[in-house]
C-alpha cells in the first residue's frame, strides 16, 4: 500500500484475540478485523498497548502479525508495535513485521530500565537506520518511564519519523506537539487518548488511535468527521456517548488494567472474538462480564439515537 501521508484519521489499536497464552483466536481476529473496515476506519495498530504485545511470546506476535496482515490485505494501512526491552527482539518484530506486508513500525521507547532523553536519543540513532520499514513514535509514559521530551520527538523526526501517538494524558504536551510541528505538514500527531480527538483536530492534529474504536468503529469515524467538519453539535453529542463508554464500560472493576480487559469483555458479549487476555491479567466474569453486557446494550442504543439526530 502507498500510504498517504500525514497518517490521519481513527486507527484502532486491535485487542489481540486469544484462546489461551499460546494461540490465536482466529476466527475472532477474522471477524474483528472485519467489524473495524466496515465501521471505516483509517488504519489499524497491532501489538500496541490495547493489543498486550509485550505479554505475548515472540512467536505467537509474530503469528498474530502475519495472519492479520493477511486478512486486512492492504485494505488499510497497517501499523505493528515493535518495541521490546531486547534491542534485537525489536529488530526481528521489524523485519517480520515488513515480511508480513506491514506499512509502519510504532517505537516506544523500551520498557523496565529507566532511561533518560539522551539515552533515548542514542538508542534512536542506533535502530532507525536498520529499520526497513517508516515509522512512528508512541509517547506512553505511563509504561515506559520515559515522557518523550519536543526534542526528543524532534531528533526522531530529524531520523525520518512520520510522526507520534501520545498517550499521556497531558493536553497541554499534545498542544506543544501540534504547535512544534505545525510547519512540518507530512508529520502526523495522533492522540492516544481519544476523548482528546476534537481539540486534537482543532489544534491541528490529524486523529487518535482509538481503544474505543475496537467495539464502536463507526462512532469513533463519526466522531472525527465531525471533528473535522467543525460540526459542534454532532461533537457534543458525539462526545457524550465516547464519556459514556468511560463511565461504564471501561470504569468496571477496580484494577489499573480494567480499560483493556473490559474492551476483551465487551468484544465476547458482541460475539466477536474470544475474551482471554494474556498472564498476568485475568478477564472478567460473573457480576462484572453481567454488568459489561448491560452496558453494551446501553451505548448501542446511545448510537441508535445518533444515527437519527
Amino acid at each position: 500500500m502507498i500510504m498517504k501521508q500525514p497518517l490521519c484519521g481513527i486507527i484502532p489499536p486491535i485487542v489481540t484475540p486469544l484462546v489461551n497464552d499460546n494461540e490465536l483466536d482466529e476466527d475472532g481476529l477474522e471477524r474483528l478485523i472485519e467489524h473495524l473496515l466496515k465501521g471505516g476506519v483509517h488504519g489499524i495498530f497491532l501489538l500496541g498497548t490495547t493489543g498486550e504485545g509485550p505479554s505475548l511470546r515472540y512467536s505467537l506476535r509474530e503469528k498474530f502479525v502475519k495472519k492479520a496482515c493477511s486478512l486486512i490485505n492492504k485494505r488499510v494501512p497497517v501499523l505493528v508495535g515493535i518495541t521490546d526491552t531486547s534491542f534485537d527482539g525489536s529488530l526481528e518484530m521489524a523485519a517480520c513485521s515488513k515480511e508480513a506486508g506491514a506499512d509502519l513500525l510504532v517505537i516506544a521507547p523500551p520498557y523496565y530500565f529507566p532511561i533518560s532523553q539522551l539515552e533515548m536519543q542514542h538508542y534512536l540513532d542506533d535502530l532507525v537506520p536498520r529499520l526497513p520499514l517508516p515509522f512512528l513514535m508512541y509517547n506512553m509514559p505511563s509504561h515506559t518511564k520515559l515522557h518523550m521530551s519536543l526534542e526528543t520527538v524532534n531528533h526522531a523526526k530529524e531520523l525520518g519519523a512520520l510522526g507520534i501517538k501520545d498517550s499521556s494524558g497531558d493536553m497541554l504536551y499534545l498542544y506543544s506537539l501540534i504547535d512544534t510541528f505545525n510547519s512540518s505538514p507530512d508529520f502526523s500527531v495522533i492522540a492516544g487518548t481519544e476523548i482528546f480527538l476534537p481539540e486534537t483536530i482543532q489544534q491541528g492534529g490529524h486523529g487518535a488511535i482509538a481503544g474505543g474504536a475496537n467495539l464502536f468503529p463507526r462512532l469513533f469515524v463519526d466522531f472525527y468527521e465531525a471533528s473535522v467538519q467543525k460540526d459542534v453539535r454532532r461533537i457534543e453529542f458525539l462526545r457524550q456517548i465516547v464519556m459514556e463508554m468511560y463511565n461504564t464500560i471501561y470504569n468496571v472493576g477496580t484494577f489499573n488494567s480494567r480499560i483493556m480487559v473490559g474492551i476483551k469483555s465487551a468484544l465476547s458479549v458482541m460475539d466477536i472474538c474470544n475474551d482471554y487476555v494474556a498472564h498476568p491479567l485475568k478477564r472478567f466474569s460473573g457480576a462484572d462480564r453481567d454488568a459489561i453486557a448491560k452496558y453494551v446494550e446501553q451505548i448501542k442504543e446511545m448510537i441508535g439515537k445518533s444515527v437519527v439526530t
